[in-house]
C-alpha cells in the first residue's frame, strides 16, 4: 500500500482504522497487566488498592467511566429568547443550532431582532 497513490478520504478512512486498533491494543495490554498486578498482590495476600490507594478508580472499566462523565449534574434550562411567528408555542433560546424556522426566516433577510420582540409581546 502506497501511501502517495491513496486518496484523502481513503488515508483519514486507514488513520481512524489506526488509531482505533492502537487504542484497542492499549486497553488490552492495560488490562492484561492490571490482571497481571492483581495476581502478584493476592499471592502476597493483599489488593491492588492496599498497595495503591488510587487504583480502585483506575480500576474502573472505559465505560464506567464515560457513564460518570454523563451523570454530570444538568444545568438549569435556559429562558427562551425568541419566538416561532407561526407557532409563538414553539421557542429558541438563541443557544445552540438554529431551528429550521430561524433559518427560514433570516433567509428570507428579516432580522433576528424581530423574533425577539415577538417573544416580548
Amino acid at each position: 500500500m502506497e501511501l502517495a497513490k491513496m486518496s484523502l478520504t481513503e488515508l483519514r478512512r486507514l488513520q481512524s482504522k489506526v488509531e482505533t486498533e492502537i487504542r484497542r491494543r492499549s486497553d488490552s495490554a492495560r488490562r492484561d497487566l492490571l490482571k497481571k498486578m492483581q495476581k502478584m498482590a493476592a499471592e502476597e495476600g493483599l489488593s491492588l488498592s492496599d498497595l495503591l490507594p488510587n487504583a480502585a478508580a483506575e480500576e474502573k472499566s472505559a465505560p464506567a467511566k464515560r457513564k460518570a462523565k454523563a451523570a454530570v449534574k444538568k444545568t438549569a434550562p435556559v429562558a427562551v429568547k425568541y419566538r416561532n411567528p407561526a407557532n409563538p408555542g414553539i421557542g429558541w433560546s438563541g443557544r445552540g443550532r438554529k431551528p429550521q424556522w430561524v433559518i427560514d426566516w433570516l433567509a428570507q433577510n428579516k432580522p433576528l431582532a424581530e423574533l425577539e420582540a415577538v417573544a416580548a409581546k
